[in-house]
């Protein structure tokens, strides 16, 4: 596995990250396990998790990722890079969530404590929180980072303006920096290239995207005249819904299909297709792959090894696929 600089950062990461929000619902321990020892084994030394997590899970169920990890980590901690993040909904009180300065320091010692570390590599706000005034929270992400907590922070889901916004408050107030995004990116998802990719180059900022594979669907397995199947992500819990109105529509299917017949023309697997179109653009640090079974990392460590893709084979896709960069942002 290679390893890549961590934005501007003197930070190495692995070239791949492994997300673990199937952690603690869509598979258990043990099978999480499993999946932690796949990635291990295959050079994965960076590892993504939220406080929230895991993913489709309901108020009781918060917090189980992140103890499922620390779990794994003990005694083995300072070989990994660990990154989580905080914003989400975590009890009945309305000051558990967002990234007020309240939240955000109880945040981060809670989530310590699942984690069985006394510092996370990576603290990221999970989304942008339109309540809590951004000065705020940079204080407390600059407070996180002071005290030892966290070597550095970043967001995800932030549009570009508000990163923008928020790299620029940090330099006037002299507090911590943004140092990565966490976007989703894929083939059907490119929005992010009009204005968060370029800001992310020219500030030398991180970018870990997540669905790189768009749920799955851009393995091909999924068949969009009939319903998702039960125990995919299309119908885990409360997130099934949200991947539906993301991805499972019939223009999607349209083009899952046509790039299907380029990936069959090229000779590899969509999956290992679609993961290597991601890995080409040079605003990609580390993308961020999920499973729900050890052998689901196959393709992603093939994508790995190979690399980029050539650059006819990445036009074809970018030309068949150009569309998308007008997605709204929000879907």
């Amino acid at each position: 596995m290679q390893h890549t600089k961590f934005g501007r950062t003197g930070l190495r990461v692995s070239k791949l990250c492994l997300g673990t929000m199937t952690f603690g619902l869509q598979c258990d321990a043990v099978q999480s396990n499993d999946i932690l020892d796949a990635a291990a084994a295959g050079g994965i030394d960076f590892l993504d998790t939220a406080n929230v997590y895991p993913l489709g899970g309901m108020r009781d169920t918060v917090g189980r990722t992140e103890q499922i990890v620390g779990n794994w980590l003990k005694g083995k901690r300072h070989h990994y890079i660990v990154a989580t993040k905080c914003g989400g909904v975590m009890g009945r009180h309305p000051w558990e969530q967002g990234t007020s300065r309240k939240h955000v320091l109880e945040a981060i010692e809670a989530s310590l404590r699942r984690l069985g570390t006394d510092y996370v590599d990576l603290y990221q706000l999970h989304r942008h929180d339109p309540a809590t005034p951004l000065d705020e929270t940079m204080d407390a992400l600059d407070t996180v980072v002071r005290q030892g907590k966290a070597r550095y922070v970043g967001v995800s889901n932030w549009p570009a303006h508000k990163v923008a916004r928020g790299i620029g408050r940090a330099e006037v107030k002299n507090t911590v920096r943004i140092d990565s995004v966490q976007p989703r990116y894929n083939l059907l998802f490119r929005s992010f290239e009009r204005d968060l990719l370029p800001l992310c180059e020219e500030e030398g900022i991180a970018v870990i995207p997540y669905n790189p594979l768009a749920g799955g669907l851009l393995t091909g397995k999924y068949n969009g005249e009939v319903p998702p199947p039960q125990g995919s992500r299309f119908q885990l819990g409360t997130a099934g819904a949200r991947y539906q109105e993301r991805y499972w529509h019939q223009r999607e299917f349209e083009t899952i299909e046509a790039i299907r017949g380029v990936a069959a023309e090229a000779g590899m697997s969509m999956a290992v297709m679609a993961m290597r179109w991601t890995l080409s653009n040079p605003a990609i640090t580390a993308p961020i792959i999920g499973a729900s079974k050890p052998e689901q990392l196959a393709d992603s460590f093939a994508a790995a090894e190979q690399g980029p893709l050539p650059k006819d084979l990445k036009a074809i896709l970018d030309q068949l696929t150009h569309e998308w960069r007008a997605v709204d942002a929000e879907r």
